[in-house]
């Protein structure tokens, strides 16, 4: 599995239980690599940025810059652009565009080959564990406690996962 010790910044480091894993997503049935892994932390957060922007720039034809509402507009377009999109298509357009979509991941080891090699289309996620995810990532805090996988409290919470389209 790698380092097991890791740092005091990585918190504690609890590993699935009923034994060792060789990579990063296998306990979920997921790749090591390639499309159905896990996402990185980098990719994870640049298509956040691209989401935060967009939603920005989408707050400008709302509110003219410099408003003292323009924050809260922001946040509120970020959050139902993240709604709408993950529960039609997927994905956020800052995901797709980092080639990323939520995938469920609660059907554990016990998933298809296919759908674990991403040869078949992953479960909708839907609109209430979208909702639960959603909110969850505006107190930010459960995005930045993450479980030996890489995965963030919020996609814990709600059976979803990050992954690789490409």
């Amino acid at each position: 599995m790698g380092r097991a010790t890791g740092s005091w910044l990585s918190g504690p480091q609890i590993g699935p239980s009923g034994g060792d894993v060789d990579y990063r997503g296998q306990d979920l049935g997921l790749p090591e690599s390639g499309p159905g892994a896990l996402a990185g932390g980098w990719q994870r957060t640049a298509a956040l940025l691209v989401d935060w922007l967009l939603a920005g720039g989408l707050s400008l034809l709302f509110v003219p810059f410099g408003s003292p509402t323009l924050g809260t507009t922001v946040l509120g377009v970020w959050f139902v652009l993240g709604i709408v999109a993950v529960t039609f298509f997927g994905f956020t357009p800052g995901q797709f565009a980092l080639g990323l979509r939520v995938a469920r991941v609660d059907f554990g080891p016990e998933r298809t080959e296919a759908e674990a090699t991403g040869k078949a289309p992953f479960a909708a996620v839907g609109i209430l564990r979208t909702l639960g995810r959603q909110v969850l990532i505006v107190f930010l805090v459960p995005a930045l406690i993450n479980d030996y996988n890489g995965r963030a409290m919020h996609d814990r919470a709600t059976g979803t996962a990050l992954v690789r389209t490409r």
